[in-house]
């Protein structure tokens, strides 16, 4: 987008995107503008919008409270928006803890474990396990690169659910899995039964 934009007209177009995305980041509004950081920032000041994180904050805050299956301290990463039984998203930071100190790629399991908790938080029951995953690493993941898990509930059988996930670094598709997971009755669970059938 070319930078001779007005003030006004830039201004007008920046609430704009940040109503169809409200986690692109001061960098990414920047490159999209074609404008100094500091000049989305007075943008934003002007606007009365908060910064990302202030912004990310308050979705998840209203997201969490929607989740039956897992506590917020359970999921990994931020949920940012969810529609139970259908579809969701969740974005996760990388950090220096999460990646071999060699090389800084970031270990598997933490972008498997995102997007295992993506599909169990979609499912709307109380209780909900994975009873098989089908997952394909695309490429690795840096340290520092933003992890945004898109995840859609494709089928539906009984208590089983089969949850598609795909893990995006910006538009590039770098995890994609296929989760079966079912919804349990808690009293199973809490009379200590054994989980059979399922797995």
């Amino acid at each position: 987008m070319p930078s001779g934009l007005r003030k006004q007209d830039r201004q007008a177009q920046l609430r704009e995107r940040l109503r169809e995305n409200p986690f692109l980041s001061d960098e990414e509004l920047a490159r999209i503008f074609g404008v100094s950081i500091q000049t989305i920032r007075l943008d934003r000041l002007a606007l009365g919008i908060p910064e990302l994180r202030e912004r990310t904050k308050s979705v998840a805050e209203r997201t969490y409270g929607i989740v039956k299956s897992l506590g917020s301290k359970e999921i990994v990463g931020e949920l940012i928006d969810i529609t139970l039984g259908q579809r969701g998203i969740s974005i996760l930071e990388t950090t220096s803890s999460m990646v071999f100190e060699r090389t800084r790629v970031v270990r598997g399991q933490y972008i498997f474990a995102q997007a295992d908790s993506l599909a169990i938080a979609l499912i709307d029951a109380e209780v909900v396990l994975t009873g098989l995953a089908n997952v394909k690493f695309k490429r690795p993941v840096f340290l520092g690169e933003k992890l945004v898990a898109k995840g859609e509930v494709i089928r539906r059988k009984g208590d089983h659910s089969v949850v598609l996930v795909e893990t995006f670094v910006g538009p590039e598709k770098v995890f994609r899995g296929k989760f079966v997971v079912f919804a349990v009755d808690p009293g199973r669970v809490a009379g200590g039964d054994r989980l059979e059938g399922g797995r």
